[in-house]
Order: C-alpha cells, then structure tokens, then sequence
C-alpha cells in the first residue's frame, strides 16, 4: 500500500515539504550554530570537558530515547498536533538555554529542546511521505533533506558570527523569532487529519530499557578516556547496556505494543536500510564539529574563521541532496544509497591521509566536499527506500525506527570521536581542546591531538565501508 496517493493535490504536498523543511532548518541551525560556538560557550560558563560533551551528547540521547514515544503518540493522535507541539517546546527551550546561568543548565535546557526536537524529527519524514504521491517523493525527500544542508551551509558562520559579536546566549535566542514563524505557518498549513486507531499503546517498561540501556553506553564512551576503562562509571554504563539490551530485545518479543516492531527487521531490505541508516550516522556524525574544533585548537582560528572553513561540506551536501531527488527518476534509490556512501568513504579517506597540523585547506576543502556529496546522495535516497509504499497510519512509527537507529548512531559516533580524539592527549588538557585554546599551550599536545583526528577519522572511514557494504545488501536482498 502506497504512503499516498495521486489523488493528493501537489500543491498540499510542497506547502507541507516548505512547514517541514523551515522547521528542520531551524533545528540544523541550532545544532550547527553550537557545534561552532561550544569552544566560546564553554569558556564564557566555565564548563569542563564533561558538561561541554553533553551539551551536544544529552540533547541527542534524549532525542533518541523518546523519538519512538512521539512516533507511537502521532499514528494514534495525529502527526500535526505533534509537530506543533514540537516546535513550540523547542522555541521555550531556545529562550530558556540563553538565560542559562552556567553549562549544566545548558544541558538541561538542551534535554528539553531535545524533546521537542523529537516530535519534529519523528513526523517530518513522515508528513513529506503522507503528502507527496509516489512517483514524487523522491523529489519531496530530496529537498527536505536539503534543508539540513541549508542549515548546515549557514549554521556555523552564523554561529561563529552571533557568538563573536552579540555574546554566547544568542546561539539560542535567535532560534526564538525562526521557531514561532515556524510554528504560525505550520498551524496554517497543515491539515487536521483524522486521528489514527486508538487501539494501540505505549510501552513504558520498553522506553525505560531503552533510557537505560544506551544512557549507560553513552556514559561510558564519553568518560572513558576522562577516568579509564577500570573506573565504576565506565564499568557501569557498559554493565547497563550488555544487561539492558537482552532485556530490552525480550520485552519487545512479548510486550503488546512493542516500542520497535522486531518483525520489521525480517524484511532484509528494511533490516539493511536501517544498518546502513545507523552505520553512515556513525561515520559521519560530528564532521562539522570536528573540523571546526580542528581549525580552533590546533589552527588557532576564532569560530567565525573556523565556521566559514566547514561551508564546502554543507553547499555539496545541499547540491547532492536537491540533485538525489531528481536522479531516483533515472536509477532506484537503493543504487543511489550505495554510491552515497561510496563516496562518503572516499572523503574520509581523503582526510585521514592528509591529516596533519600543517595541512592545506584545499586538501581539507577536497574531502569535506566528498563527505557532503556523499551525504547529500546518501540520505534522501535511503529514507525514501525505507518508506516509500509504507501505509499512512505506519509511517510515525516506522520513520521513528529509522531515526532511533540514526540517531543512536548519532550519540555513538559523537562519544567515539569525542573520545578517540582526546585519547593520546593528557587528561588535563581535554578541557583545552573543547575550549579551542590547545593551539596556545604546547606544540606537542597539537601534534598529540593531531594523532587523535587521524585515529578517528580512520575509524570513521572503515565504519563507511561496512555502510557501502550493507547497501549493497540490501540491493542484492531484493
């Protein structure tokens, strides 16, 4: 059965893609906008390597932990009133953050703006595949994920440029006018469709699982190289993730309303759509982070210099992600997944061979361009494998599936970067590197750091080739 259909006026259909692409702008703002700034932030609230990790770690482990929560919630009460509701706690959060008086406030504020950030997330994806017919939705799928590259291409200059000139706190406040513009154009917009069947239900002891079970892995990638592998927090977390998961697999096999639908996973093409979902997300997660920290602690760039070097990563993402829309007319989807990746691959590739302290930009801006390509191809082809034909009154939930397993490869990609980077570097100096001021203490902890980007970036590159793997799976599955 078709997630629409032809009868379904276009017109609806892009008004609905241009509610859903202003709002995912305005959180890949957000979250590029601090990617950026976090050296500034951390400095203007005293926040050590811990609080300044989880100011990016806590807003994606609770986007991951309730987004399956919001994507039951919409299929049985409707995916507008979600979506409204998304976006004005993601605005309150905003304001809240910049009044924030120290970094573990931040934290909490980004926690709540994580919340509201999962009901738009959920039923973004989901809103563009109800509204466009099928033969369209490539094209739809392919601008909505442009937005994020959009965001993407303005977010760390804007970022770099707010906190330079208007202070930290306006990292947040600008989402404020962007989130209620958002919000009045989408109650205009979006229809109030019929509530779905409420016969279903949540399954609270499954997300509690859930919270346990990647909380504790969370907490140990991102404090082992802070307290070491033998320390009880590390041993903890991962104690709670090896004894949730089972539990947590169990539960789903018996509970009424399973919080992920295991039978899903027997369709190999869905199973290996969401592996290579869930793998591309750990090889490329924090790229914009990670090369803008590179050109602040190592380089010695303010954030607007380091926000404008990471531009060539979003505008080919942007490019590629407008272009895959148009290119599912010539070649399947799932063909198109597998060359994304490919050349995902390629730019990681690129950028651990020449990474060093003294490397050109060109040689940096060539790889950057890889990634984006490749990511911009990736995305949009791949969602729209996974959903297209999906009834309507399955897309909340299924599409919430999708973006777990991402966003779990999201938390698990930032903590593995955050921690290889800083693995060769003394404990004492990792407040520096989060800081951006590593470039002014000892050459010898750069080139320290600089041995940390090669071990990550090489990690993220064979994580790559398994994606590429699994999507050629995936097209010999079917």
């Amino acid at each position: 059965m078709a997630a629409t259909t032809t009868t379904t006026p276009i017109g609806y259909a892009w008004r609905t893609l241009s509610v859903v692409s202003l709002a995912s702008m305005l959180t890949g703002l957000g979250g590029s906008a601090i990617n950026v700034a976090l050296p500034e932030i951390a400095r203007h609230t005293g926040a050590g390597a811990t609080a300044a990790g989880w100011i990016l770690l806590g807003y994606q482990l609770t986007t991951t932990v309730l987004m399956v929560v919001f994507g039951r919630l919409a299929d049985l009460f409707g995916r507008r009133r979600m979506y409204l509701l998304g976006l004005g706690t993601y605005t309150l959060a905003a304001f809240l953050a910049g009044l924030a008086p120290n970094a573990w406030v931040i934290v909490a504020m980004r926690v709540l703006q994580a919340a509201g950030a999962a009901m738009l997330l959920t039923n973004s994806a989901a809103l563009v595949s109800d509204a466009f017919p099928r033969e369209r939705l490539g094209e739809g799928m392919g601008v909505y994920v442009a937005s994020f590259s959009i965001a993407g291409l303005i977010g760390p200059t804007l970022g770099g440029l707010l906190v330079g000139s208007l202070g930290w706190q306006w990292v947040f406040w600008f989402n404020v006018p962007l989130g209620l513009l958002c919000l009045l154009w989408g109650a205009i917009v979006l229809r109030r469709p019929e509530s779905g069947s409420r016969d279903g239900g949540l399954d609270g002891t499954g997300n509690v699982l859930v919270l346990a079970t990647l909380g504790g892995l969370l907490l140990a990638l991102s404090e082992v190289t802070r307290l070491g592998w033998d320390h009880p927090v590390v041993l903890g977390g991962l104690a709670a993730f090896a004894v949730g998961l089972p539990l947590f697999l169990l539960r789903e096999t018996r509970a009424a309303h399973p919080v992920v639908d295991l039978g899903l996973f027997r369709e190999r093409g869905f199973a290996y759509g969401t592996l290579a979902s869930f793998l591309n997300a750990v090889a490329r997660m924090g790229m914009v982070f990670l090369v803008a920290l590179y050109f602040q602690a190592v380089r010695g760039d303010d954030p607007v210099e380091a926000g404008v070097k990471v531009l060539p990563l979003a505008i080919s993402a942007l490019i590629a992600s407008v272009t895959s829309g148009f290119l599912q007319r010539l070649m399947s989807a799932r063909t198109l997944a597998a060359a994304g990746a490919a050349m995902t691959t390629c730019g990681l590739v690129v950028m651990c061979a020449v990474m060093s302290a003294t490397m050109p930009y060109a040689a940096v801006a060539a790889g950057l361009v890889l990634i984006g390509l490749g990511s911009g191809v990736f995305l949009p082809a791949n969602n729209t494998a996974i959903l297209d034909g999906l009834p309507s009154g399955r897309l909340g939930i299924v599409n919430a599936m999708r973006l777990m397993l991402q966003n779990t490869g999201n938390v698990v990609g930032t903590a593995m970067v955050l921690s290889i980077i800083t693995a060769p570097l003394p404990a004492v100096l990792h407040q520096q590197v989060f800081a951006g001021t590593l470039a002014q203490l000892s050459g010898v902890a750069v080139e320290q750091l600089v041995t940390g980007y090669r071990w990550a970036l090489g990690s993220m590159a064979a994580i790559s080739v398994l994606t590429v793997l699994a999507c050629l799976a995936r097209r010999k599955a079917t």
